[in-house]
């Protein structure tokens, strides 16, 4: 059963979901993995489009039920450092960002979800879990070990997100 780490801080705008991993590699090498559309396809989905802030690409998520497309903007790409997306859709928008940091022997991963609609902050129990498994689906990718399996995310950890949302 997968443990969960996310913090959930308060800002000016709302809140933030933040889940943080350590892996054992060069920050380019896990930048890559982070970037590169032919090895996000292992943890997350393809993506195509033109790379650099102010673009926009088509996502696609591979291990959502359907394998949907969804069009997402690059706000920021400073590699191999800072990565910020968003995607709007009915709902409002999702911002995302993914800052590494190299820390000597390991590079440590930092996910940040702004949440910053009511929609999203009542969405914390369901995408804590989420972004839990898609940051363990990211290092499974990176070490080449097992993929995890959803069901130990959500909605196991559940109610860890609700308590820390109230």
């Amino acid at each position: 059963m997968a443990i969960p780490t996310g913090e959930i801080v308060v800002t000016p705008e709302g809140r933030d979901l933040v889940i943080t991993r350590a892996l054992g590699l060069p920050i380019e090498e896990v930048w890559a993995r982070l970037t590169d559309p032919h090895l996000t396809v292992g943890w997350y989905g393809t993506w195509e489009g033109q790379a650099g802030a102010g673009n926009l690409i088509r996502v696609q998520m591979r291990f959502e039920e359907g394998q949907p497309w969804t069009d997402m903007r690059i706000d920021d790409c400073m590699p191999p450092l800072h990565l910020g997306i968003s995607s709007a859709d009915q709902i409002g928008l999702w911002r995302l960002e993914v800052s590494l940091l190299d820390v000597g022997a390991a590079t440590e991963l930092r996910l940040v979800h702004h949440l910053t609609s009511e929609y999203q902050l009542a969405e914390i129990p369901q995408v804590g879990p989420g972004w839990e498994y898609y940051a363990d689906m990211f290092v499974a990718a990176c070490t080449h070990t097992e993929l995890p399996d959803f069901a130990d995310y959500y909605p196991a950890m559940s109610g860890y997100y609700e308590q820390r949302a109230s």
